[in-house]
């Protein structure tokens, strides 16, 4: 998952380690780990190493995303890990008003990412604990000089912020509660905003909200989340929060284990600037360094899912898919996901550039007062003409002008500045 490293200066030639791999995955998080996943299981004889800079797969991350964002397939590959599952739907909860919705959820903790994937990858394919150094369409060179020859290579490092893109940032701190008695939940809150909408985040406000999932009778996931103009975090004063909620709720107990995360929300950008700024020849992009995520939500894990099967499918039928055919399969799949997805950026400008921070719940209320089918396409990316309408119409959450300059912005760029 980690960014590449300079390569230490040396006399030495590198040293090759062994044969060509048919494919070399750099990062071992959710799109290189389900990437080879579907590799061991739809295309058998296609050899792989998977590089990762960490000591383990995946990092520390919980992923969560509704049954109905996957398609069959990519569901299958999923369902071989062991997942949290809630088939009561789930609940939310506004200033204005509270509803349950039906649709099925399900999460994934990344200690049972690694585990799983341990088991289930032929034994020797994963390389823990492994900077790389330089990538090219011929394999990968690691910090200590060793070279990792490979017929194809695909990039599933972690996101990298670019000027060239705009929008926003969502921010949250999550922490597993072991609670002294059961908390009495039977299915996930994936939004509670009735918490404080004014309370700073850093030095500026954010729609803030709290995410909440019962992992077990008596352990929960509490999770306080920002939509931020900027990328800091005071991990600190969120955790504080986070346990206060936990508190008002009267779950009491001791902390676990936690999260955090910074996670950008695409509101435009010069997409084509930022391939080219990315673009190694013949180096497939198969990750949200590719621009895999939805732009709103910042989900990442249908499109890992299906780019995984994608790529194995490809690799399974044309065994003769070379390096440089590889790469431009995947910058088509990240062009036409661009493409697919510009009604989200521009839902994305509507909430960073139309509503006033401290007014951006009324954004979130508004939608999740429409149906439940079209809040489960949406989730989904699949949006129709007719939801896009109807999430339009209505009595505005923001002003009409501030509206429509942000329809036809083109986003404000990120803002990068170094979290706390």
């Amino acid at each position: 998952m980690s960014d590449s490293i300079p390569l230490p200066s040396s006399d030495k030639a590198p040293i090759t380690d062994t044969a060509p791999r048919d494919v070399v995955i750099v990062g071992g998080g959710l799109a290189g780990g389900l990437l080879a996943l579907a590799l061991t299981r739809s295309a058998p004889e296609v050899s792989f190493s998977l590089i990762e800079a960490g000591k383990v797969l995946g990092g520390n991350h919980r992923w969560s995303w509704f049954e109905t964002d996957l398609a069959p397939e990519n569901a299958a590959l999923l369902a071989e890990f062991p997942l949290k599952c809630w088939d009561e739907g789930y609940e939310i909860a506004f200033p204005g008003y509270g509803r349950t919705l039906g649709t099925s959820y399900r999460s994934l903790a990344s200690e049972d990412f690694h585990a799983h994937l341990k088991q289930a990858l032929p034994a020797g394919s994963v390389m823990l604990n492994t900077r790389v150094a330089d990538l090219d369409s011929s394999g990968a060179t690691l910090s200590d000089g060793t070279r990792i020859a490979a017929k194809r290579v695909v990039d599933c490092r972690t996101f990298r912020p670019s000027d060239k893109l705009a929008g926003g940032w969502q921010v949250f701190l999550g922490q597993h509660i072991r609670c002294h008695e059961p908390h009495g939940l039977t299915r996930p809150v994936i939004m509670d905003a009735t918490v404080d909408q004014l309370a700073p985040h850093g030095n500026g406000a954010a729609y803030r909200f709290v995410y909440v999932l019962p992992l077990s009778e008596d352990e929960v996931f509490v999770e306080d989340t920002y939509y931020a103009d900027h990328p800091r975090m005071d991990r600190e004063q969120l955790a504080g929060r986070t346990r206060a909620y936990a508190r008002e709720k009267g779950w009491r107990g001791e902390v676990i284990g936690s999260e955090t995360g910074i996670l950008p929300v695409i509101s435009g950008g010069d997409f084509d600037g930022v391939i080219e700024d990315l673009r190694i020849p013949g180096v497939a992009v198969a990750g949200s360094r590719g621009g895999f995520s939805h732009p709103l939500t910042s989900y990442t894990l249908p499109f890992a899912a299906a780019n995984a099967n994608a790529i194995a499918r490809l690799l399974a039928e044309h065994p003769e898919t070379g390096a440089e055919d590889l790469a431009l399969f995947c910058e088509e799949r990240a062009r036409r996901h661009w493409r697919e997805t510009s009604f989200y950026r521009m839902l994305s400008r509507m909430l960073f550039e139309a509503a006033d921070p401290g007014r951006r719940v009324q954004v979130f209320e508004h939608f999740y007062g429409l149906s439940g089918e079209l809040v489960e396409r949406f989730y989904a990316g699949q949006s129709t003409w007719p939801d896009r309408l109807r999430i339009l119409s209505g009595k505005p959450p923001v002003a009409i002008g501030r509206a429509m300059r942000a329809m036809v912005s083109r986003g404000k760029p990120f803002r990068m500045e170094k979290t706390a």
